[in-house]
């Protein structure tokens, strides 16, 4: 499978709860796509008819494509995870995110045409990042790296996006499924 087509079928499949947007820029540097979604929770007093509290999730999911990923493409990855993503994307350049935010989940997801080299493989492995904002009460940020390889149809997950991992491998069984 070519990384264009398993991007296609994922973006496919994220496309139905997340809004796509193909091409990303950040800094002036183009990613094949970045998609997002937002969960409102609103509990309300059904006996007074007033709101009682709301809050909001959200979710960022930035992909980046390379023949080989090396330590580099994560160096990137982590970049824009800690100096775009956390900074725009949750806190919106101010000190701590909004007043209703609950939770923000930070994804980069790495496609490689080929086997990525060992260092990438440990460095996706490793990286954790976990920020909360005073004491949770603004809620909390976590970062997600997901590697995928072509090739081998492998993939690579930090421990934070390990639920990830079924969803993404289901894309290579799928293919398997229709060349059969």
């Amino acid at each position: 499978m070519e990384t264009s087509e398993y991007l296609e079928q994922l973006l496919l499949r994220y496309e139905e709860t997340y809004d796509i947007y193909k091409p990303y820029y950040i800094d002036g540097k183009e990613y094949p796509a970045y998609g997002y979604f937002t969960s409102d929770i609103r509990e309300q007093n059904p006996e007074k008819n007033g709101k009682l509290w709301a809050s909001a999730g959200y979710e960022h999911i930035l992909f980046l494509t390379a023949d080989k990923i090396t330590q580099e493409h994560v160096n990137e990855a982590l970049t824009v995870i800690s100096d775009y993503m956390e900074p725009r994307l949750v806190r919106k350049d101010g000190r701590i995110p909004d007043r209703k935010h609950l939770y923000s989940f930070l994804t980069v997801i790495l496609l490689s045409q080929y086997p990525p080299d060992k260092n990438a493989i440990k460095a996706v492995k490793r990286y954790s990042f976990e920020k909360d904002y005073h004491f949770k009460l603004r809620g909390f940020c976590t970062g997600q790296l997901v590697l995928a390889s072509m090739e081998d149809q492998k993939i690579v997950c930090s421990h934070s996006a390990e639920k990830k991992r079924s969803f993404l491998q289901k894309i290579f069984e799928g293919k398997n499924a229709v060349q059969s």
